[in-house]
């Protein structure tokens, strides 16, 4: 009975540990983002347009059944104009007027191929389109651009200080115009321009969408979003891929805010004017045998009179969830909630400490493994008091186990009796049991709350310690089954499991070792249980992030460093009793 409340709680932590994920699940590569929009979308006309036109979204081209092409071969069919930045490269279709084609450079796919960088936006016809696009709805009678358009523009590049302007001009004289353009970063700015010189009035709307065609894969996991989101009158919605399919349309009217579509690492985003008025949705379309969907926005309808001008300002984020920079967009253009892209989960008031500290210590360590090693000496230091007290319970537990033992051998066919007596035992004593349980409780969240921060943001991908560990936010990299590297053998997803790396191996014995400090349970099947802990636990986190592991293997080490001080002080032998005298 007294090692009960002990069994619980590794019990616990076990559930909790298990529910997060099946962990074999992690060994899943990092996919690039999933490509997935593109032919056919639709807003609707505004509202306050009676007589506005076309309540159905102009198809892209191409049959949702089409059969994919080479991407480069999709490329060259069009008149593009092409994107120079430090970030990004890729270029804007001038069919559509279309952002269709992104590269991330300063990400690769996966370490094995430094050269192969992440492609964010596809064109339309090659695997799993994903673009942004721009445009108005008009009046009837009036013709506005449509998928097939061609633009023209006034320069070949569009770089950072070197915006771009498309311009169109249809049947009836009103000239359209979109002024693309682009910071280091991953931020674009548009402003939609309408020329009237029609000679009449013409009512018209612009609007912003983000196409994405096909279903992308995604991990699963239910401590990470992905999928549609958008930040609506200062809240945050997140819906599901496979929830817009069952319900294909979610709307909303906002003052500004902000919506798109997010990966893991990466995010498109719209962002209109943050002083407007807007209407939102998200849909899904069938399209085949899946769907396309589609994030957008449609501002209030204006009358442009004859001779007149009018323009919207908006911008719209295609890049990676880096936390600084969503922050510095957040203050620098007022979007509100703007780093919610990262789903920082219900734990938010301890992910994003410890992401923030995480990445202090980085900034003078130039290590995030180093960072994570310091930062547990800090929760560590944090939780003192607490363990402190909890080891001068158990090393307290420690020195009666020759009593304890006794009691068992006394009792041992009287199981009440046994139990009666150890609470006296305890009492008379002044020993807490469940004083052992404490770390374990507080450490619970901190855990999780570490592998929430290792696991979605992006700033731990691809981020080396020392040695083998190449990335903080992947397995240990080096398993029994490969001898640690010396055999060249792809391990079957079914021996995942299996394939234990040398961190989980450190993490399993100093557990061990922690465990040989604790005070033995009275039952014997709870002590043949707590046996088995080191090595069921070995197992379960061998497949966790190395950054994860780590931590836990360092947490251990100190543990046992001031439970043994302990023990020490007060005159406890590590096996129970009183240690001899020196």
């Amino acid at each position: 009975m007294d090692q009960k409340n002990v069994v619980l709680a590794v019990v616990l932590s076990i559930a909790i540990l298990v529910g997060w994920n099946l962990y074999e699940q992690s060994q899943v590569k990092d996919l690039p983002p999933p490509q997935e929009t593109a032919e056919g979308t639709a807003t609707p006309a505004p509202a306050s347009a009676s007589n506005a036109q076309a309540t159905t979204q102009p198809q892209v081209g191409g049959a949702a059944t089409a059969v994919a092409r080479d991407r480069k071969d999709v490329l060259v069919e069009t008149p593009r104009v092409t994107i120079k930045a430090p970030k990004l490269s890729g270029s804007i279709n001038l069919k559509g007027a279309r952002v269709d084609d992104l590269t991330l450079s300063e990400y690769e796919v996966d370490l094995d191929h430094p050269d192969d960088k992440v492609v964010l936006l596809q064109p339309a016809g090659s695997q799993n389109p994903y673009f942004v696009n721009f445009n108005w709805w008009l009046d009837k009678g009036f013709t506005a651009p449509d998928n097939n358009t061609v633009w023209t523009a006034d320069s070949d590049t569009l770089a950072p200080g070197k915006p771009v302007t498309l311009s169109w001009t249809n049947p009836q004289g009103v000239t359209f115009q979109q002024i693309l353009g682009l910071d280091d970063d991953y931020m674009f700015s548009v402003k939609q321009r309408i020329v009237n010189n029609s000679g009449k009035p013409v009512q018209a709307a612009p609007y912003g969408l983000i196409s994405r065609i096909g279903t992308p894969k995604v991990l699963g996991y239910y401590l990470l979003h992905e999928g549609m989101l958008g930040v609506f009158n200062d809240k945050l919605e997140e819906i599901k891929y496979k929830d817009l399919k069952d319900e294909p349309t979610a709307k909303n009217d906002t003052t500004g805010g902000w919506l798109g579509i997010t990966d893991k690492y990466w995010l498109t985003a719209l962002v209109p004017d943050q002083k407007s008025d807007v209407k939102t949705s998200f849909r899904a379309t069938p399209r085949g045998d899946d769907f396309s969907y589609q994030a957008d926005f449609l501002a209030p309808a204006t009358t442009i009179a004859a001779g007149a001008t009018q323009e919207m300002g908006s911008h719209f984020f295609a890049g990676a969830k880096k936390k600084s920079l969503l922050d510095q967009y957040a203050e620098e253009y007022q979007i509100p909630k703007f780093d919610l892209a990262i789903d920082f989960g219900y734990l938010y008031f301890l992910t994003k400490p410890i992401f923030y500290a995480i990445h202090w210590l980085h900034s003078f360590l130039g290590n995030f493994g180093l960072a994570i090693i310091v930062l547990t000496f800090g929760i560590k230091a944090l939780l003192f008091p607490l363990a402190n007290k909890s080891y001068r319970s158990m090393s307290k537990m420690k020195l009666l186990q020759p009593k304890m033992q006794e009691m068992k051998e006394r009792y041992a066919d009287d199981r009440q009796k046994l139990n009666q007596e150890m609470m006296q035992l305890y009492k008379k004593e002044k020993v807490n049991p469940l004083a052992g349980c404490l770390p374990i409780v507080f450490q619970i969240p901190i855990f999780f709350s570490l592998y929430k921060t290792l696991f979605v943001t992006i700033e731990m991908r691809h981020a080396p310690f020392f040695g083998w560990i190449h990335d903080l936010s992947a397995p240990d990299p080096l398993g029994v089954l490969t001898l640690f590297g010396t055999i060249d053998w792809s391990v079957p997803a079914s021996l995942h499991i299996l394939n234990i790396g040398i961190w989980p191996l450190i993490m399993g014995f100093t557990m061990w070792l922690q465990q040989r400090l604790n005070p033995s349970p009275a039952d014997p099947v709870q002590a043949k249980v707590f046996m088995f802990m080191p090595i069921i636990f070995t197992f379960m986190l061998g497949r966790f992030p190395a950054g994860l592991v780590i931590y836990w293997a360092t947490n251990n080490t100190l543990s046992i460093i001031q439970q043994w001080l302990i023990m020490k002080r007060m005159g406890v032998a590590i096996g129970g009793g009183k240690a001899e005298a020196s």
